[in-house]
């Protein structure tokens, strides 16, 4: 929120997400990234005289799923538009967007608040085609032109002015992130430009109704940029009515090594587009059984598996919140579940030693080599007390990902892993180590209690890692007690 307890923050967001197609919005081109300049580029997306667009079936599809996930009302007959402005990388000199009527309207994104959770209204979510990109830094004397990105498909997500903080500001994109991502619309890479984000921010006298002048900060890349870029701009604005001042309308942009804003340009209305509608796309009708399939086609949403997580399987909310941040993450869970048949265990592994080990190997959750039956074994042989976690997490977890053909069971015998729990030898090595260290176990009779885990460490190591933790600090704790 601004810096002053006089004024509130109002925000609304517009956030542009690249959709997940092989080719772009109305031609044949190819729309995988990475490619050198001007390599994925065709009369089309060029804006050659005489070229015609075709509607990409897969885009619009993408974008009604995104809808149906956020409750919108979806357009049976929608229409296109031209969005008339200049940049030197917008080829054909307009944008082909949607105007009067988008392909969704209305719907809601459920955020979390300190307060509680809160629905952020949506206005619409329309198709529209990106442009290309000018490169400053290529030439010292010119602008670059590369065009392969002109014509992606891209779906611009449009709130209401629900928004009143940074905080917010941050969640409703973290979510957003998520559920493109979730539903495969998206990838969500904020670094690569392919879920990018303009915010509107303005700032009013605290209970009144009407909004103030807005500032809308372009092309916010990160969420921690949007959160950093709403604070300082809202602060901004607030200075200026406290000192008397005038906001203007304008585009501003955000400088992310200074945290300000700086002004780009007077900020546009619709009118200074000039939208026109497009002579050479006709109206669009979606088939009702096509509406039907797509509909049937949504996965189950995060919030409502993470509701099922903690109802079905008693897990807590963070536990829940953490599996479905990631739906590969959460299909292996639920894939693993029915033979492991443990349901916390399992999350506490998976969300910690072997997300670990995968991000250090770069490997992905559909490509871990470990079974379930390993996984019940593995927790089978931690739980029963039979090997110690950091040995199974730091030495056996790595092997099966290694060397994933034997067992869990088989693996850390042949390693001599496993625990000796006969407490004949455990109380030796406990007896062994106290012996070792009188003036220790002196201290720490006389209060010194963090010595206990020296001691610990002591017996593991006589033991070779084999002595079970839980019971030789129930014997060090015994003999440390012990009135002498």
């Amino acid at each position: 929120m601004s810096n002053s307890p006089a004024y509130e923050t109002v925000v609304g967001l517009e956030v542009h997400a690249q959709l997940l197609t092989e080719s772009k919005l109305f031609c044949s081109d190819p729309t995988a990234s990475g490619a050198a300049p001007n390599t994925q580029t065709g009369p089309v997306t060029l804006g050659h005289p005489g070229t015609l667009p075709v509607l990409n079936r897969r885009a619009l599809e993408l974008a009604v799923r995104l809808g149906i996930a956020c409750g919108c009302r979806i357009a049976r007959h929608t229409t296109f538009a031209r969005k008339h402005y200049f940049y030197p990388d917008l080829p054909k000199g307009y944008q082909i967007s949607q105007h009067e009527d988008p392909v969704c309207s209305g719907g809601s994104l459920r955020i979390a608040t300190a307060d509680g959770p809160r629905d952020i209204r949506l206005q619409r979510i329309h198709l529209e085609e990106d442009a290309g990109k000018s490169l400053h830094d290529i030439d010292p004397t010119q602008t670059c032109l590369d065009f392969n990105r002109a014509g992606t498909p891209l779906v611009e997500i449009v709130t209401e002015p629900d928004i009143r903080s940074a905080e917010e500001a941050f969640a409703f994109l973290t979510e957003v992130r998520r559920l493109v991502r979730w539903l495969g619309v998206c990838d969500g890479n904020m670094e690569e430009g392919s879920l990018r984000c303009d915010a509107n921010i303005s700032v009013r006298p605290r209970g009144q109704a009407a909004l103030g002048t807005r500032v809308e900060v372009k092309n916010l890349n990160s969420v921690r940029n949007l959160r950093k870029a709403v604070e300082v701009e809202a602060a901004r604005l607030a200075a200026i009515l406290e000192a008397g001042g005038t906001v203007r309308q304008e585009t501003r942009g955000f400088d992310a090594a200074s945290d300000t804003t700086f002004a780009i340009r007077s900020k546009e209305d619709a009118d200074d587009y000039r939208y026109l509608p497009e002579p050479d796309l006709p109206p669009f009708t979606l088939p009702a059984a096509d509406l039907q399939r797509i509909t049937d086609e949504i996965p189950e949403l995060p919030a409502a598996l993470t509701a099922r997580l903690m109802a079905d399987q008693g897990l807590g909310a963070y536990d829940a919140g953490q599996l479905c941040e990631d739906r590969a993450l959460a299909d292996h869970y639920l894939r693993m579940l029915p033979t492991v048949n443990r349901a916390k265990p399992l999350a506490n592994w998976l969300l910690g030693p072997l997300r670990a080990q995968l991000n250090e190997r770069g490997i992905d959750w559909s490509d871990s080599p470990i079974t379930a039956d390993q996984w019940r074994e593995l927790i089978d042989l931690v739980e029963d007390g039979r090997i110690a976690f950091s040995t199974a997490s730091q030495k056996l977890l790595p092997a099966l990902l290694e060397e994933g053909v034997a067992g869990p069971t088989a693996l850390a015998m042949a390693r001599n892993w496993l625990q000796d729990a006969a407490d004949d030898e455990l109380r030796q090595w406990v007896d062994a180590s106290l012996d070792a260290m009188p003036d220790k176990a002196a201290e720490y009779r006389k209060g010194k209690k963090g010595l206990l885990g020296l001691f610990m460490g002591d017996v593991r190591k006589r033991s070779k890692g084999k002595a079970d933790p839980v019971r030789v600090q129930e014997l060090l704790l015994e003999k440390l007690n012990q009135k002498i």
